[in-house]
């Protein structure tokens, strides 16, 4: 089997083969940390997530490196985000950066996210983005006007190669303020002069002043990955100008290949409406994480192909709660009747589905990172095992366990949808626990006839997927 991806760069499915063999060295743009991170943030990492951990699991020895935006990010009217956060909260810009980094890792962690292995800070590597600029005048790609450098894209012929945008074409003021001291609007900061009351700030041989948005992704990459690496990743709303000005000004300064495959998540909506503090209407992680489990969230995300656009709603939430909550509750029984099965080896036909499994869902994975068949291909493993459970005859110990470490690779290692740290464990007891105390809750209400509490239980457990069955021996309980 052999790994596809889209390439955004080439606009087609492309067979991956690495620089090196047997290695990867991914970058994804990061959050620039100026507020609380959101369910969009969300999407886009949930997803480069689950493709740092198939990369892992096809045996490739993966580098990935996620940026962290503290300085440079400019809004439309040029001044800079995390200083305007500053002066309304009325504190120095780094407590906004450290705040917010601090809990921009803490979402990420609740949200089952693998760290990076190297995340650097615009504001670390100053001295990489001057030297990088020092070269794009020296070739002609950059001028420099009153202390401000700008990138001259008329220098580059490929400018817009990514996005499709032609420099021709492209309106003056749009997404940036349209500043006189350019020779051409879409030309871009490198670095930007300083005025008096802007404080975060850089000696540089144009004088005091602080890079540009742009120019930090490509001297980040470089520093930690080389000149070419394998795999560009961030979202779509970034392709234009950000994306767009990485490859111009690293391909300008290095004369190599910047990124071999371009990967873009699509965007996410909410309730139908793009996400806009005007509007009122965005959901951070932790917002979202008071209302659903980190699984849960997962599988919603995993739902939709990564390049696709998504709705965020409540309905469509909890659609995908409860697809998580059928394949958390057969792994919780199974992980239950461990304990009690007879001990034996795993049978040979449920080996088979097992290895079956294993081979559809690399296959779906393999198309693109295709995480909503790679999903689907383990709910379907999910009713296989549920009537397995469920045929009367009790499984072996090794079949059971043979169960749990598919749904532990599959699920845990892949997808994170199941916790693999012992958390699976220790709720599993917990919820069996739960239900077995229930059970006999309901067996005292039924030997003492208070029919209304036992039908009460039975009702509510039934309302949770939990089928209650009375045998002559006792109740034993199902998942739906």
């Amino acid at each position: 089997m052999a790994l596809k991806i889209y390439n955004f760069l080439t606009r087609k499915k492309e067979t991956f083969h690495p620089l090196y063999e047997g290695k990867v060295n991914m970058y994804v743009c990061g959050p620039t940390v100026q507020d609380n991170a959101h369910v969009g943030h969300a999407k886009t990492y949930v997803n480069f997530d689950v493709v740092v951990r198939y990369l892992r699991y096809r045996g490739y020895d993966v580098l990935y490196v996620q940026n962290i935006t503290d300085v440079g990010h400019l809004l439309d009217s040029g001044e800079d985000r995390i200083l305007k956060k500053a002066r309304q909260a009325s504190v120095a810009p780094m407590q906004i950066v450290e705040r917010y980094t601090r809990l921009y890792f803490e979402d990420m962690d609740a949200l089952g996210i693998k760290r990076p292995d190297i995340s650097p800070r615009a504001s670390g590597h100053v001295p990489e983005q001057i030297e990088m600029i020092k070269k794009l005048i020296d070739q002609g790609h950059a001028y420099e006007v009153n202390g401000s450098v700008y990138y001259d894209v008329s220098s580059f012929p490929d400018y817009g190669k990514l996005s499709g945008r032609k420099v021709e074409d492209l309106v003056e003021g749009s997404r940036i303020a349209v500043i006189e001291e350019k020779r051409h609007p879409a030309d871009f900061a490198l670095w930007k002069r300083a005025e008096p009351e802007h404080l975060l700030r850089w000696p540089s041989p144009w004088g005091e002043g602080f890079p540009g948005w742009h120019i930090e992704c490509s001297a980040m990459s470089r520093k930690y990955l080389g000149e070419t690496f394998d795999i560009h990743g961030g979202g779509i709303d970034n392709i234009f100008p950000h994306n767009e000005c990485e490859i111009a000004q690293s391909e300008a300064a290095h004369n190599q290949p910047f990124a071999r495959y371009w990967m873009l998540v699509g965007s996410l909506t909410l309730d139908g409406v793009k996400m806009s503090k005007s509007l009122g209407n965005t959901l951070t992680i932790s917002e979202a994480l008071k209302r659903w489990s980190p699984e849960a969230i997962r599988t919603f995300l995993l739902s939709t192909h990564y390049s696709n656009p998504v709705d965020f709603s409540e309905s469509a939430v909890e659609g995908a709660r409860k697809g998580w909550q059928r394949i958390w509750g057969v792994v919780s029984l199974i992980q239950e009747q461990m304990r009690k099965a007879p001990a034996g080896k795993a049978s040979e036909e449920v080996l088979a589905i097992l290895n079956d499994t294993r081979t559809r869902f690399m296959q779906k994975m393999d198309d693109d990172f295709n995480a909503p068949a790679g999903l689907a291909t383990l709910q379907e493993l999910t009713r296989q095992v549920f009537f397995l459970l469920n045929e009367g005859d009790s499984q072996t110990s090794g079949t059971l366990q043979a169960i749990d470490e598919l749904y532990q690779e599959l699920g845990g290692d892949v997808l994170g949808i199941i916790p693999t740290d012992g958390r699976g464990a220790a709720s599993a007891e917990r919820e069996s626990g739960l239900i077995r105390l229930l059970v006999d809750l309901r067996a005292e209400a039924r030997a003492g006839k208070d029919w209304a509490t036992a039908d009460k239980i039975r009702n509510q457990l039934l309302q949770l997927g939990i089928i209650l069955e009375d045998r002559p021996d006792g109740t034993v309980w199902k998942v739906e």
